[in-house]
């Protein structure tokens, strides 16, 4: 039996960085308002020539040169975005033109705030399977395109990035354990993109209740799938969506604050890039040794859900 892990990371951050006080000057809000409300206090804005595509390369480049590949060494390319560049040709596309492999197998999947986790459960079955060895995994988005900047209850939420994974074969004992992967699509109409106006439209209370359930609940199945209890876990790293549900979280679960990635108090949410920049966040720090048991778990707009639970190393 194959173990799949995680061999190479790799980030993207746009220079600029929003304060809470930035967002001031522009919208009827207040540094008090957003920490209390969200943790957040600072976001990274990428600028008009940046797009999707533009990070996603950048922080792939960084996560292959991470694990030691060249970048014709990657089997295929998966990105999770719910703000490509265009409708089509896919963000992976434009990626894998930049890498300059031609032929390599590249798509997108759109699960939202879930999307990097379902691209991981993705990639591993086709390391498991034998067909690739080597499976690019991205998180990238610019979701500063599509919000609307006099919503003080959306346009304070959000920051642009992304972050790169390189999935291939681990040693004995390393790598993901577990996965769990859901959906509501009766939830849906909670978080959405308004078609008129290309803008994020959020039913805040709704959304909230949802996550707050479904981070705790995923997080058990995934870990008794994994065969451990909560008490073996090492570092949760939630989708960075608020501090509020993620303190939430922690009381629910019994876990101690500091096993709970924070990294949305510099990042705001990001989409589908929280769970790798939050990874590399940890990393940096030294928070994450070999050996550790990690659990991702993604939630948002779908409604979706997913988790993942690993144990760290090569």
């Amino acid at each position: 039996m194959k173990h799949i892990g995680i061999t190479g990371i790799g980030t993207f951050l746009p220079d600029a960085i929003v304060t809470n006080n930035d967002l001031e000057k522009i919208v009827d809000t207040s540094d008090e308002w957003i920490r209390t409300r969200t943790g957040i206090e600072e976001r990274r804005i990428a600028n008009e020539a940046m797009d999707t595509s533009h990070m996603a390369v950048i922080a792939a480049k960084n996560a292959i040169m991470d694990a030691g590949l060249a970048a014709g060494e990657i089997d295929l390319i998966l990105v999770a975005t719910a703000t490509p560049d265009f409708a089509f040709p896919s963000v992976a596309t434009m990626v894998q033109e930049a890498l300059e492999i031609p032929t390599t197998p590249a798509m997108d999947i759109s699960a939202a705030c879930s999307g990097f986790v379902y691209a991981l459960v993705t990639g591993k079955q086709f390391i498991e399977s034998n067909t690739y060895k080597n499976v690019l995994v991205i998180g990238s988005e610019k979701f500063s395109k599509i919000l609307d900047w006099s919503d003080r209850t959306t346009c304070v939420l959000f920051g642009d990035g992304a972050g790169a994974v390189v999935l291939s074969e681990v040693s004995e004992g390393k790598g993901i354990l577990s996965f769990e992967l859901g959906a509501d699509g009766a939830g849906g109409k909670h978080l959405l993109v308004n078609p008129k106006s290309n803008t994020v439209v959020m039913n805040g209370r709704e959304v909230f209740k949802f996550s707050v359930r479904q981070l705790p609940e995923s997080t058990l199945q995934v870990v008794e799938n994994a065969g451990l209890t909560i008490d073996d876990i090492d570092l949760l790293i939630p989708h960075q969506a608020n501090v509020r549900i993620l303190d939430a979280a922690a009381a629910r679960l019994g876990i101690p604050k500091d096993k709970i990635s924070t990294s949305v108090r510099k990042h705001g949410n990001t989409s589908a890039a929280s769970i790798p920049l939050a990874l590399s966040y940890e990393l940096e720090k030294g928070k994450i040794e070999d050996g550790d048991i990690l659990v991702f778990v993604g939630f948002g707009g779908g409604l979706t859900w997913g988790s993942v639970c690993l144990r760290w190393g090569i």
